[in-house]
């Protein structure tokens, strides 16, 4: 809580201790997908004159410009590295906003696994939901067959994605270095603009191999797919590079000759930095999510000048609604209060988002809720058709919307505040968020009722120490589950954030959308009254 100077009250220490604790923890894990395939194969990668995925990244984007990685953790928890052998994210490439895709071949030479796949399909998804151009950096072996029964039919979106891009005059860019083989030939094949780095790059359906075996025929590498061959005979490499440094060459003055605009309107120049300090932010979510906080000593401390006007204060106060501005762009914001949702913070959802539509005012979601509220009186005051109406207004909005998993997001008050499946154009979470359908000690707590009702209508005895034995299970299943790292792992967020960082993130993100138009609807579905 804060004082009436919005300074933060003396806060249990054990709130940072914590935060950095789970901070550490995230950063071990992040230190994996930077190594990427290990020292082993980095080294012999670089014994070829090569460089690594991020160093080609960092060449390309201006200098001292900010990359913002995606889904760093994908992978997590699974029989694959984490990283999924592919880096995605976005950057600024002569003063545009991009997204990169860089294959890892230092991970089974770059080859995509199920998480990688499923990587590189969100950052698409992205780049086709915020009209960024799309830069994919190329040196991939193709699927990794073992795994092709997960990869070869969804795989497939890539492709599509790709032209569907160019058709809707969103540029696409292949850099290849290296090899890009069976189906991902395609990725240069479906790109507006390719560049291939001679002597290295090598582009074909079939390799030597694979044509021998289907043809008799038999050719080297470079016969059939070597970059001059593709920039003399075949057409399909626009420029060929000397070397690796060249590629990013041509492909930073590909970008500068886009004649790129966004078309959303442009930030105010003149905003002010927060009054009060971010670091702050260590300290206010509680280690016991059952505890609740204030998320206005999150508001003032990531909007511009602290300032938030708030809408509705006196009604609903388990959901804070109101209006501020982050580096320079107006923003809506809903924030979970208390936990949990009733009619009346439902209603007022609903109101505050169809007024950010008639505004045409992105909106920024702060989750810590335990879901809607349930029982007799709340059943029979209407709670589900006012939860189905904030629902309804955030599935029918068309401003963007921005998701931060703060605590809890428990149940469908994760979708009323607009989780992963509608549709935000991101989502991130703090290293102190939970995501699942209940609390782990309410999920048992309910399958135990069930088994005991079971149980009696068999007429049979029911064992309490078998019991115990499977709330306990079942407690350690879902708070296992629903822990940020492994739903980071799913890709059901696009990165876990440091909490300090979180205004920088948002405000990367709010350029980000304005590279679209913003516009907010006024057909939202029927309201049940």
């Amino acid at each position: 809580m804060t004082d009436s100077a919005g300074t933060l009250e003396a806060a249990p220490p054990d709130n940072r201790d914590s935060m950095l604790t789970k901070l550490a923890e995230l950063r071990t894990e992040q230190e994996k997908a930077v190594a990427g395939g290990g020292p082993k194969y980095t080294e012999r990668h670089r014994k070829r004159g090569k460089l690594l995925a991020r160093e080609r990244i960092e060449l390309l984007i201006d200098e001292d410009s900010p990359f913002l990685e995606l889904s760093p953790l994908a992978a997590y928890g699974t029989s694959y590295p984490v990283g999924g052998s592919v880096v995605t994210g976005i950057g600024v490439i002569e003063g545009v906003e991009c997204m990169l895709i860089a294959s890892d071949p230092t991970v089974k030479g770059g080859s995509i696994n199920p998480s990688g796949m499923k990587k590189g399909l969100r950052a698409a998804e992205i780049a086709e939901q915020n009209r960024l151009p799309l830069i994919n950096l190329v040196e991939s072996g193709g699927a990794d067959l073992p795994t092709q029964k997960d990869i070869f039919i969804p795989g497939g979106k890539t492709f599509r994605n790709l032209t569907r891009s160019s058709a809707a005059r969103v540029p696409t860019i292949a850099l290849v270095f290296g090899s890009s083989t069976a189906g991902g030939a395609y990725l240069p094949g479906m790109s507006d603009y390719v560049v291939m780095v001679a002597e290295r790059a090598k582009v074909f359906l079939g390799g030597p191999p694979l044509v021998k075996m289907a043809t008799g025929e038999e050719a080297d590498d470079e016969e059939l797919g070597g970059a001059e061959m593709h920039a003399r005979t075949s057409g399909l490499a626009d420029y060929l590079a000397v070397d690796e440094q060249d590629a990013i060459r041509l492909g930073r003055r590909i970008v500068a000759r886009l004649n790129w605009r966004k078309h959303g309107p442009s930030p105010r120049s003149d905003y002010a930095e927060p009054v009060l300090d971010g670091e702050e932010l260590l300290d206010i979510v509680p280690s016991d999510l059952k505890v609740p906080f204030d998320p206005r000593d999150v508001i003032r401390r990531i909007v511009d000048g602290s300032e938030f006007d708030e809408f509705k204060p006196l009604y609903g106060s388990s959901l804070v609604t109101g209006w501020a501005q982050l580096h320079g762009y107006p923003i809506g914001i809903l924030a979970n209060a208390q936990g949990v949702l009733f009619s009346s913070e439902s209603q007022k959802a609903a109101q505050f988002i169809q007024l950010a539509n008639q505004i045409d005012t992105p909106l920024l979601f702060l989750h810590n809720t335990t879901g809607y509220m349930v029982g007799r009186d709340y059943e029979r005051g209407g709670i589900i058709k006012h939860g189905s109406m904030m629902i309804n207004a955030v599935s029918n909005s068309t401003v963007p919307h921005l998701s931060v998993l703060m605590g809890a997001s428990y149940g469908a008050g994760h979708y009323g505040m607009c989780g992963r499946a509608y549709d935000p154009r991101f989502l991130f979470a703090w290293p102190s968020a939970k995501s699942a359908v209940m609390g782990p000690a309410q999920l048992a707590g309910v399958l135990s009722i069930v088994a005991r009702a079971a149980a009696a209508a068999r007429g049979a005895e029911y064992s309490e120490e078998n019991d115990a034995a499977m709330r306990a299970m079942v407690e350690g299943q879902i708070e296992a589950e629903s822990m940020p790292m492994f739903l980071s792992g799913m890709l059901y967020d696009d990165g876990i954030i440091d909490p300090r960082d979180t205004r920088t993130v948002l405000g990367l993100c709010l350029s980000v959308v304005h590279n679209a138009p913003v516009r907010g609807t006024d057909a939202f579905g029927v309201f049940r009254m």
